[in-house]
Parts: structure tokens; C-alpha cells; sequence
């Protein structure tokens, strides 16, 4: 497609999300009408347009279409996956209505209420996901039947190249047409030579073929560090042509660790990672969740924090907290804080109940330990115990949701590395392993659902491991 055309239907695009959010905004003011009787929609038709107004609302729109700008929304998804750009979609209909309760909130605008904001951000979002569903419908017919295309050139002949070119061509609906391969002769391209592909230059005649010919995109698929040259100067030659350079970002053939490109003081770079927490908007949202949530609870829970440690200094000797060194993200020390549910020396204690351990590997757990008060039984089984830990969230050493922090001892027994990628999030006080099989699963199968957490986790399975929490609590089965 060219340039002018896909800036007018860019633009157009633009212009068709805009009015999206004025159909929603419309029909969430017609929601709120009925619901709402101190506010008909007669008095919003009869209001008088006034300057003000017009800006507030001028302001809104501007604020929808940067929001969505910034999410990536109107960059090229011609090779991301559907449900990536349906994310991008989600997180921006999200950030945009909360931005819009905000103006409301700030402007003293009546009709945007809590109503409003959830009957607008639905209907939004819906609305702009069945658009995009309906484009990528549409654009997937047109190069289907050949126009819309974009002619690729693969570097290298060696099998990934071939395994690419076939990948390419057996998704139609990209719109991809491969117009050849460049690669010097060398001995190990068999594959190539009986891939039915064809060599339309070798190295030394690639910037007369890059002069020559419509080329699109430049796809690498040469052997870095075998001949980093080639690439380096092929590299360049697009570079100064204005060629898109598109390069396999798993160099380095790792099994879970996902890829991204980042820019890092001016330099471009490819950041490898695992699991699904990244650096970005859903952990900002996970964090102000947090943050938001313990100091709520704190509050409202304090008289529960008050009874308990008058309960506890009036049955035992010793301070009211236990306080111990755990680990946290990536291995940082921080010191975690429960009511004291044992005798006060039972740290001391340790080795003389070592043979009752019950859970196999580097940990340490007893069900009926010997050293646990009366007064501790009942904080233990109603979790009462963990309730000090919110302030641990609060201060961001932990978060609501996670797996949960292991003193230094336990740590000290790992022998596997897979397991120690469970410290690449922050400690939570609940987990899936808690809901599930709680204290009563191996060490082994422990460290398994721990991984499956960070492998999985978004903010909705958060949500849903607090809602199990509850039942779980209530059930008195007890925390780690």
C-alpha cells in the first residue's frame, strides 16, 4: 500500500475511532437518563452549548485520541496476533475512561458518573474490538486476492531460512510476497537447493539488486555470529535505503523467554523476558491495586490488629510481631512481618522439631508444630496472622498476589535454577498453590504452580485468586 493512501485510511481511521467514542458517550448518556432521575436526558439536549463546554469536550476527544496513539492502536498490526491487538485495544479504552472520570471529577461534570464510565468504557471497547475484527476481515480478502501486498527479500539459505519463507507463505492473509533469497554458494544449503526457492544474488550484488527491484522488507536469516559482517553491511545497505529490516529476536534459541524492542539511552535493543509481568501499564495498575487495597484493609482491619495483640501479649511472653529476613524480587532481602503465633524463642527451637518436617525439599513445615501457642492455633487457622503483611504491600516489598516469600534457610536448600525464577516477581500473600492445594502439596508441585503463576498472570487472574482467597480463609485452611 502506498504511503499517501495508507496515511488517508490511517487518518480516516483516526477519525472513525473518534466518532466510536461520541456513539458511546451517547448511548452512556441514555443509560444514565433512566437510570438516573435526577438527570433526563431532556436537560441534557436543552443545555446550552457554551464555550467552556465545548472545550472540556474538545479536550476529551483529544485525550481518547492520544491515549490510543500511545497504546500503539494505529501502529501496524500486520504481523501481531489478534488477541495482542485486542489487548492493546482493551488497556486503551481503559486508560482513556479513566482519564474521562478524571476531567468529570475535575470539571464538576455531573452526568459522568461511575454508571456512565462502565456503560461508556463497554460500549467502547466492544464497539472499536468488532471494528478491528471487521478490518483485519476485510484486509485479509484484498491480499487474499493480491493487492495490499508487500514484496520480502530473506537473507540466508539455510533451513530457518526456508522453515521462515514457508511460515510466511502459508499465512496468506499477511500480505507477504517473497520475492527471493540472497546468499552466497556454501556446501549446507541442500534444504534450499531442494526447496524449489530462488537465489536472485549473492552479497556481492546486493546493493545492485536493492537499487533494481521494489523490495518492501528485508527479512535476516543469516547465522550472527558466523557472519555478523554480511549481516552488519546488509544492515546498513537498508539502513541508507530506507528498506524495514526485520531480524528473528530469539538469537540465542531460548525456550520460555519472550522478546521485545526497546530503546535505551538513544540505542535501540532487543529485551528478553519471562513471564507475563513486564515492565508497563498492567503492573503500574497491579501496584496502584496494591497500594490502594492494604492501606483500605489496614484501616478497616486495625481494630481485628488491636484485638489479636492484646490477645497475644496477654497469653504469652515475647513481642507481639514476628519479624524474619525473606527474599523478595530477584533475591532482595526485606524483613516480612506476622503476629507471633509461636513461643518467643522458637527460631532457636528449630532443630529439635527438624525430624516432624513434613513437606519434603528445602522447606520447613509442620502442621501441629509444638511450639505454636494457643492464642497462635486460632491466628493461624482463621489467618489472622497474615494481616501484618499488608504493610509489607504497602511499602512494595510484596504484593497482594504472588508466590509467597521464603526465609534465607529455605533458599539456601535450592539446587534447582528453574525454581529460583519465582523470584523474579514481587512476593504476594496469597497464590495460586494457597487456593488450591494450600499447604498440603509437594515442594516440587509447589515451585510448579509458582511458574505457572508468573508464566500466566495478568490482572484478571489476580482477581480471580483474591475471590478464591476469601472461601479459602473462611474454610480455616490456613496460609504458608
Amino acid at each position: 500500500m502506498g504511503t499517501i493512501r495508507r496515511q488517508v485510511l490511517l487518518n480516516a481511521l483516526k477519525i472513525y475511532d473518534l466518532g466510536l467514542m461520541l456513539l458511546s458517550f451517547a448511548v452512556a448518556t441514555i443509560v444514565v437518563s433512566h437510570v438516573n432521575s435526577n438527570f433526563t436526558l431532556e436537560e441534557f439536549l436543552s443545555m446550552r452549548v457554551k464555550i467552556s463546554n465545548f472545550v472540556i469536550f474538545a479536550g476529551l476527544l483529544l485525550t481518547w485520541h492520544l491515549v490510543f496513539s500511545v497504546f500503539g492502536i494505529y501502529d501496524s498490526h500486520r504481523l501481531s496476533g489478534r488477541w495482542e491487538e485486542t489487548t492493546d485495544i482493551l488497556k486503551a479504552s481503559s486508560v482513556g475512561t479513566l482519564a474521562i472520570l478524571l476531567g468529570a471529577a475535575l470539571f464538576h461534570i455531573r452526568m459522568i458518573t461511575v454508571v456512565f464510565a462502565l456503560v461508556f468504557w463497554t460500549s467502547s471497547t466492544l464497539s472499536t474490538m468488532l471494528s478491528r475484527l471487521i478490518l483485519r476481515k476485510v484486509l485479509k480478502q484484498v491480499r487474499l486476492h493480491g493487492r495490499n501486498l508487500r514484496d520480502m527479500l530473506i537473507v540466508g539459505t539455510s533451513a530457518r531460512a526456508v522453515q521462515f519463507a514457508r511460515k510466511i507463505e502459508g499465512t496468506a492473509e499477511l500480505g507477504y510476497r517473497i520475492i527471493g533469497f540472497v546468499d552466497d554458494e556454501w556446501e549446507g544449503a541442500t534444504e534450499f537447493r531442494e526447496s524449489g526457492y530462488k537465489r536472485v544474488s549473492d552479497f556481492a550484488g546486493l546493493p545492485s539488486f536493492l537499487r533494481q527491484n521494489v523490495v518492501d522488507e528485508v527479512a535476516m536469516a543469516l547465522p550472527m555470529r558466523s557472519l555478523h559482517a554480511h549481516a552488519s553491511e546488509v544492515a546498513a545497505l537498508c539502513e541508507q535505503q530506507g528498506i524495514v529490516l526485520r531480524f528473528p529476536s530469539n538469537l540465542f534459541n531460548l525456550k520460555l523467554a519472550k522478546s521485545r524492542a526497546d530503546e535505551f539511552e538513544g540505542h535501540s535493543v532487543i529485551t528478553h523476558y519471562t513471564g507475563g509481568m513486564v515492565e508497563g501499564t498492567s503492573i503500574m495498575v497491579k501496584r496502584v491495586f496494591d497500594f490502594t487495597v492494604s492501606l483500605i484493609l489496614i484501616v478497616l482491619l486495625s481494630p481485628v490488629f488491636l484485638l489479636a495483640a492484646l490477645l497475644i501479649k496477654l497469653t504469652s511472653r515475647g513481642p507481639v510481631f514476628f519479624v524474619q529476613n525473606r527474599l523478595g524480587l530477584n533475591k532482595r532481602r526485606f524483613k516480612i512481618y506476622k503476629l507471633r503465633t509461636m513461643v518467643p524463642d522458637a527460631e532457636k527451637k528449630m532443630k529439635e522439631v527438624e525430624h516432624l518436617n513434613e513437606v519434603s525439599g528445602p522447606v520447613f513445615k509442620i502442621k501441629n508444630d509444638p511450639r505454636i501457642t494457643g492464642v497462635g492455633k486460632f491466628l493461624r487457622k482463621t489467618s489472622i496472622d497474615e494481616l501484618p503483611q499488608l504493610l509489607n504491600v504497602l511499602t512494595g516489598d510484596m504484593s497482594l498476589v504472588g508466590p509467597r516469600p521464603l526465609p534465607v534457610r529455605d533458599y539456601e536448600g535450592f539446587s534447582e535454577d528453574w525454581q529460583r525464577r519465582r523470584f523474579s516477581v514481587r512476593p504476594g500473600i496469597t497464590c495460586i498453590w494457597q487456593v488450591g492445594g494450600r499447604s498440603s502439596i509437594s515442594f516440587e508441585k509447589w515451585m510448579e504452580l509458582d511458574l505457572q503463576y508468573i508464566d500466566k498472570w495478568s490482572l484478571w487472574l489476580d482477581f480471580q485468586i483474591l475471590l478464591r482467597t476469601i472461601p479459602a480463609v473462611l474454610k480455616g485452611s490456613g496460609a504458608a
